[in-house]
């Protein structure tokens, strides 16, 4: 089972399209194309009412060239000399409705408190016709979540990080703590009262009790993790944490200072309005006009240092309105006089690349069922600095099914069971692996895991769905079951329809359609082949859902499936004619069908076995075993192109006494073919593939098959 239902799969999320109507005339369409924006910093604009900037990602509101103001997303480059991307989070003007963004006066007039979570996410409140506020946070250009949110007025965004955020309102004198849940739906919402607070991934921090103290409450496992003294001379008034640092303040003029969580210790720093980044805080000191950067990262809080010019102007505290900070391992980003926005390094060394939070999907992918037939493995991880990551998966053998790369703070990986070529990854048991290296400074991220894939594509003889093969039996009281293994190399459990006639043929097969349910081909005792539809590992009886492919059946005495021979993907199937010993190759239409016979092979007649066995040599092609008489086996390799290569031989002196021998697919979860042989007393055994077109020695499974009258 997936351990989050899919059921809730992102959660809250509502789309918003804002629609010409609302707009009026001249709308936005076309003001902010989302295109790639190589425009160098600083960045020119004839105003900017509202900034933050966080992972790499600076949202202002900004003029547009429709005349209305929006909410603009850049992507910054590392080296924040770059606008790589330039998107929208929203309209921030006034609707037809009368409804608008929040906004407090500033310096511009009236600015937007704008807050960036640093996964290319922003939040700030709206408000609707009737004046209630409610917080909301935008996702993409055309969605964002705020179901549930309360209405509320006075909102004010406390912290952001990734997916969890707090606010408060003075109408209700409340804070409020939630989470976007693109993903699977989680309840972490608290209601609480208006104290400091911070959030870093899932964790709140909040003052404690007695002075100085800060708690950290876990809002996954609901429960308080953590309790810290960080030395403050009073009840903490605000909290800033960034990674191993706890920012603390007394009040706007009040002592200040960090506290170091890894090594343990309380440092001294200037008081007054700050913004906190990775190892260092930035205050606007406005009677220099200066922004002024104290770098404590050695654990020492150095002289401030001033980074930029930056005005008094009129606003006492304009954090978030002309300048911000990048807490995720970024710079600082300010609004000059010339209404420019410049990014200025802050030359502080960042903590090495971490994890904040992850949201990581379940052990089981459906690609079958879903939302348009498709069902992803969608997983997130919020790191402290932007990086490049890779995503990969691999099968049984190693080989890899998908590589998905991508860059930023924020990594979200949805995976819809498809390789890179865009085909149906096989089923069965699969492993990830991310590998995050930061963009700038140091360290790596890596971390694994397993899942297993169905609705992908089948194995060979694999009508369950998961890879593994099944062993097809024919009782004289005509029950068709099917044999089903774990991966450990024994038939564990069954499942029988009744009501088959003796003298009937099965031929487990592949999907000869588009449900990736692998079909049964049965011959009956008429000589009329029939396609069962697939049923991903329901038995069949006589009137399950079936199609005619034809009559005269009957004039062959081998059928049997070898995997893929044409090189297209699908299951094939072979028929020798018992007047000839000729080999014919019936193709797989994808459609239902099989194409019109073509002959491959002539004269086998020497065979007194053929078995269609799959791919045993890890070509990607179905192969061919047969038994002469004086017991040689010999492999066929399938050449993708319809024909078999020469024959190798596998084994001498091999098979006298086995009356059964069947390509059963892989029964041991490795990934290899098997062979199920059984003997004249009855005795079941299976050889395990090497994977080199080869099988190991034989390993009893079973006694008493005797009585079945076909093995398949």
């Amino acid at each position: 089972m997936r351990a989050r239902t899919s059921a809730a799969r992102r959660g809250r999320i509502a789309l918003t399209v804002v629609g010409l109507a609302a707009l009026g005339a001249g709308s936005l369409t076309g003001a902010v194309p989302a295109a790639a924006d190589t425009t160098p910093t600083p960045v020119q604009t004839d105003g900017v009412w509202g900034i933050d900037y966080a992972g790499g990602f600076l949202t202002t509101v900004e003029n547009t060239p429709s005349g209305y103001q929006s909410v603009i997303g850049r992507q910054i480059s590392p080296d924040g000399t770059a606008v790589l991307e330039r998107t929208r989070r929203g309209f921030a003007d006034v609707f037809a409705d009368g409804s608008h963004v929040q906004r407090v006066p500033c310096d511009a007039g009236s600015c937007v408190p704008l807050r960036s979570t640093g996964n290319q996410h922003v939040g700030y409140f709206a408000v609707d016709e009737h004046g209630k506020e409610r917080a909301q946070i935008w996702l993409t250009e055309s969605t964002s979540d705020s179901a549930d949110e309360p209405a509320v007025t006075g909102g004010r965004f406390v912290d952001a990080t990734g997916r969890y955020y707090v606010y408060q309102a003075t109408s209700t004198g409340k804070q409020y703590v939630d989470a976007v849940n693109p993903y699977r739906y989680e309840d972490v919402r608290l209601t609480r009262s208006i104290t400091a607070a911070s959030v870093w991934g899932s964790v709140l921090w909040t003052p404690g009790t007695g002075n100085g103290t800060v708690t950290a409450y876990d809002l996954e496992q609901k429960k308080t993790v953590q309790s810290v003294a960080t030395g403050a001379p009073c009840t903490v008034k605000e909290l800033q944490v960034v990674g191993r640092w706890i920012y603390w303040n007394c009040g706007p003029s009040g002592a200040a200072g960090v506290y170091d969580r890894t090594a343990n210790k309380s440092l001294t720093v200037p008081s007054g309005p700050a913004l906190v980044g990775d190892g260092y805080l930035v205050q606007h000191d406005r009677s220099a006009g200066k922004l002024m950067l104290t770098d404590y990262h050695t654990g020492t809080a150095q002289a401030a240092r001033a980074v930029a010019d930056l005005p008094a102007g009129n606003t006492a505290d304009q954090r978030r309105q002309t300048w911000t900070v990048d807490k995720f391992g970024g710079d600082i980003a300010y609004v000059g006089q010339d209404k420019a926005i410049r990014i200025v390094q802050s030359g502080v060394p960042t903590q090495s690349l971490a994890k904040v939070e992850s949201d990581v999907d379940g052990d089981q992918v459906d690609a079958r069922v879903g939302v348009g037939g498709s069902l992803t493995w969608d997983s997130f991880w919020q790191l402290d600095k932007p990086a490049d990551w890779t995503f990969t998966v691999k099968d049984a053998q190693g080989r890899t099914d998908r590589v998905i790369k991508g860059s930023g703070t924020s990594i979200d990986v949805a995976w819809d069971g498809k390789t890179d070529s865009g085909a149906y990854a096989s089923n069965g048991p699969k492993t990830w692996t991310l590998k995050a290296t930061a963009a700038e400074g140091a360290g790596t991220y890596t971390t694994s895991g397993k899942f297993a894939l169905t609705g992908g594509r089948q194995g060979h003889h694999d009508q369950g769905g998961y890879n593994y093969g099944e062993l097809v039996t024919l009782n004289s009281s005509g029950g068709l079951t099917l044999h089903y293994t774990e991966g450990k190399g024994a038939l564990d459990w069954k499942r029988s329809g009744s009501g088959w006639p003796a003298g009937t043929v099965a031929v487990p097969f592949g999907d000869m359609g588009s449900d990736r349910c692998a079909e049964m081909l049965v011959r009956m005792p008429n000589g009329e082949l029939r396609r069962y539809a697939g049923k991903c590992g329901d038995p069949y009886t006589p009137a399950s859902s079936h199609t005619s492919l034809g009559t005269g059946w009957n004039a062959y005495n081998v059928l049997t499936a070898p995997g893929d021979l044409t090189g297209d993907g699908r299951v094939d199937l072979l028929a020798r004619k018992a007047s000839t010993g000729d080999v014919y190759l019936f193709a797989n239409d994808g459609a239902g069908k099989l194409k019109a016979g073509v002959k491959i092979r002539s004269a086998w007649t020497g065979y007194t076995k053929i078995v269609g066995a799959g791919d045993l040599n890890g070509d990607g092609f179905g192969d061919v075993l047969a038994r002469d008489k004086a017991g040689t086996l010999y492999r066929y390799n399938g050449t993708g192109t319809g024909l078999l290569k020469e024959r190798v031989k596998v084994f001498s002196d091999w098979g006298g006494s086995y009356n059964s021998v069947v390509g059963v697919g892989d029964i041991t979860g490795d990934g290899k073919n098997d062979l199920v042989v059984r003997d004249t007393s009855g005795n079941l055994y299976r050889q395990d593939g090497k994977g080199n077109g080869s099988f190991g020695s034989r390993v009893k499974i079973g006694s008493g098959w005797k009585g079945y009258k076909g093995l398949f």
